[in-house]
């Protein structure tokens, strides 16, 4: 009788610890992706900020065509957070990229623009920002694949839903994105 209790208290010992173990895991795993979105936000954040100082260059050249961009973007800009959603990202992406093709536009129509050193400068800044966008999305995916590898695998599968954890979305890349404009 007490070495078949001991047996049952040890098992239940053994699948406590485990599950607090995977707990953990499972928790580290989903801190990785909410850390790789604040991420993107930051990066989108910085990007819009470009934009905007991209759109202060233009004034000079088409005043009413910035002004309406610049209220344009404050009112449809978000902040990314940890909590936001791949959709999220992919409305603000849009809001960007309608913006960089309405500037390509102006400065097709202005080549002394296009000309300008502060324009070519900050039309780099907006696509280094682009590639941190990339580099923190490529982050972000890889923490929802390890994160939702581990969620399938038995045994986690069977207690990753009573513990609050369940598979996050991927960012996908936009399909219909604009081109960046260029700076030639």
């Amino acid at each position: 009788m007490l070495p078949t209790f001991i047996a049952i208290i040890a098992i239940a010992v053994v699948i406590v610890l485990w599950a607090i173990s995977t707990q953990r895991r499972l928790v580290v795993l989903d801190e990785n992706i909410s850390n790789a979105m604040s991420q993107i936000g930051v990066q989108l954040s910085s990007r819009f900020d470009a934009l905007t100082a991209l759109l202060d260059l233009t004034k000079g050249y088409a005043k009413h065509e910035s002004e309406t961009l610049i209220e344009t973007i404050k009112s449809r800009r978000s902040v990314i957070t940890a909590k936001s959603t791949p959709n999220d990202v992919l409305r603000q992406e849009g809001v960007i990229s309608e913006a960089l093709g309405r500037i390509a536009m102006v400065s097709e129509q202005y080549p002394e623009l296009k000309a300008n050193q502060n324009y070519i400068k900050t039309m780099d800044a907006v696509q280094t920002f682009e590639n941190m966008v990339r580099t923190s999305r490529l982050i972000y995916n890889d923490s929802v694949t390890k994160l939702n590898r581990e969620i399938r695998m038995f045994p986690v599968a069977m207690i990753a839903g009573m513990l609050g954890f369940s598979q996050r979305e991927y960012l996908e890349e936009q399909s219909a994105k604009a081109d960046m404009p260029s700076m030639k």
